[in-house]
């Protein structure tokens, strides 16, 4: 998660406009027959489930197969919370007061940034549908290359920055829970502690799905006891009488915004909600999903939030783990300290899992459960190195993370209209093809439309953002205000969408995700893999199906499978009543 302006305390990760979510239609189905190389497909043993809790997930960013499928959209809401019930929160509750606002304008400026968490629930509803976490969907927006790039580069290198900084704050936690019991530790034992909050934070995202739907909601209630038990101190020290500084309008207004980028970066920096509903059958409620996922992050965000807000009436936020002992008694401070272990372990499990995928996504050849692994050594061997060898670096690394929300943000829109103009149709065999004879192989496999909007709105973005270590040209003109987290989204949906619609294939109306009309099927199908096996490097079959027709179409017999024989997919589309 982004974290602007906040001295983290753990820097812990939250990585469309903000609308209420419907239901969406299921569509009706034609069987067009096609070839296509699954990649990363894992064989399991005929009759063991793929995703059991306490055991290994086989499954990595290749579609779950039906017979995989299983679960309930309100385990969702477990997930996100186990994430969310966090120190993060309740720091930046205490930024906005630090900012000069009074209680009403903050936790106003609470409720509007987190209604962003609307958008991460509608990203969710694209997993039951593809089957597929989010990476693997993501090359529907930027194409199968053009996605090794905005989809997996982006998300491997700003996961592992989260995962270095929950990963070195949680140790600095647990050094300091450790003085707190009167144990001090001898030279270099600090990395002991390093190296089993690495194991902590990475060994649950090891086991995969299942195990983290089992455990969230025993973690979600181990930090919400210690939220409320911390609310009972926080309200009967508070001063409601509290009233900040008064500002001339136009610094008023500059300072309303920034504390409003605050918050919905928090949001704005998860895009992985497909990671975790993917295994729902695809026949699923999407309303629920969509309200599972979005009210599992918005509640915690907000109720922890306030409670920030409320404690900086009270004591000085720019450091609550140092000031907490003002209003909480001496016992609760290791308990304070424990719960910012927790939150920052139980935050990496997700941002870890989800850095995996992105990881496979890039085209390395290993199992996902070896990916957490090796993205988790990296991350606790810089960590270490940022805490133990050059101590300096953490602030700067923390604070550039306030950027990734540029980044971030624009991303998520992009997501979340691709959802609204395909209707959500996303067959997630389809987008297991890597090949150019890929529905989503586009033209040289890139998708201009993704590229140049991701180009674009980060841009823009960047001019607008006011954080630790730069203040965008747009911000400073405008007296500091933040506008990063509004117009970077919106230019990103807008821009998204204009360019989506005139560009082939989709320009034409008939090729669209859910046109109707046998003749728009089959044109769609065909189409679609003759414009893509123009562009490849390598010679089609020549016995492609005729155009505007739903025959099979066959790729390259030396193109690799899994199964040394190109196996047969199904793209889902919709026909007339």
């Amino acid at each position: 998660m982004n974290d602007q302006h906040i001295d983290p305390g753990p820097g812990q990760r939250a990585p469309g406009a903000a609308q209420s979510v419907g239901p969406v239609p299921a569509a009706a189905h034609a069987n067009v027959a096609t070839s296509a190389a699954p990649a990363h497909h894992h064989e399991h043993d005929a009759g063991v489930p793929a995703d059991r809790a306490g055991h290994i997930e086989t499954h990595g960013i290749e579609s779950i197969p039906e017979s995989d499928r299983h679960g309930r959209p309100s385990g969702l809401f477990w997930v996100w919370m186990s994430a969310n019930v966090g120190y993060l929160y309740f720091v930046i509750g205490g930024v906005l007061m630090l900012l000069g606002l009074s209680i009403w304008e903050a936790l106003a400026v609470t409720v509007l940034g987190n209604l962003w968490w609307a958008a991460v629930g509608w990203l969710a509803v694209s997993g039951p549908a593809a089957g597929a976490p989010s990476v693997t969907i993501m090359r529907a927006m930027f194409g199968v290359r053009g996605n090794r790039i905005f989809g997996a580069g982006l998300g491997v290198a700003i996961g592992l920055f989260y995962e270095i900084i929950n990963v070195a704050f949680a140790t600095l936690a647990a050094i300091a829970l450790l003085a707190q019991f009167g144990i001090v530790l001898p030279g270099g034992a600090e990395w002991a502690v390093l190296a089993v909050i690495g194991v902590l934070s990475f060994v649950i995202g090891v086991y995969g799905h299942a195990t983290i739907l089992a455990l969230a909601p025993w973690f979600s209630a181990a930090l919400a006891v210690v939220f409320i038990v911390l609310a009972v101190f926080v309200f009967a020290a508070a001063d409601f009488s509290y009233a900040p500084q008064s500002l001339p309008v136009a610094d008023h207004w500059a300072v309303l915004l920034l504390g409003f980028a605050i918050v919905a970066s928090s949001p704005l920096s998860w895009g992985t909600g497909a990671d975790y509903a993917r295994y729902l059958p695809a026949d699923v409620s999407k309303r629920a999903v969509a309200w599972y996922t979005a009210l599992g992050g918005f509640v915690p965000a907000l109720v922890i939030g306030v409670l920030g807000i409320v404690a900086g009436t009270a004591i000085d936020m720019t450091d609550p783990q140092l000031t907490i002992g003002e209003i909480v008694p001496a016992w609760f401070t290791p308990v304070f300290l424990g719960m910012i272990v927790l939150s920052s372990v139980t935050n990496n499990v997700l941002v870890a899992y989800s850095t995996g995928f992105y990881l496979q996504a890039l085209g390395v050849r290993i199992s996902r459960a070896a990916t957490v692994v090796v993205t988790g050594v990296i991350a606790t061997a810089v960590a270490g190195w940022v805490l133990f060898l050059t101590p300096s670096f953490l602030d700067t690394l923390s604070s550039s993370l306030e950027l990734s929300v540029t980044v971030l943000g624009p991303l998520v829109a992009v997501y979340a209209v691709d959802i609204l103009l395909r209707r959500n149709r996303y067959d997630g065999r389809a987008l297991d093809d890597t090949t150019p004879a890929s529905p989503f192989w586009y033209r040289g496999g890139v998708f201009l439309p993704g590229v140049v909007t991701m180009l674009v709105a980060p841009a823009v973005a960047v001019m607008m953002a006011n954080t630790t270590l730069y203040v965008g040209p747009i911000a400073a003109a405008l007296g500091g205000a933040d506008l990063s987290a509004l117009v970077g989204p919106v230019l990103a949906g807008g821009l998204y969408a204009l360019l989506w619609l005139r560009t082939d294939p989709y320009r034409d109306a008939s090729r669209r995700p859910g046109a109707t009309g046998a003749a728009a099927v089959g044109a769609d199908a065909t189409a679609n893999a003759r414009d893509a096996a123009s562009e490849d490097l390598h010679t089609a079959d020549p016995n492609t199906a005729d155009p505007g027709t739903a025959d099979p179409i066959t790729t390259d017999p030396t193109t690799e499978t899994t199964d040394a024989a190109a196996s047969t997919r199904t793209l889902n589309m919709e026909v007339p009543a």
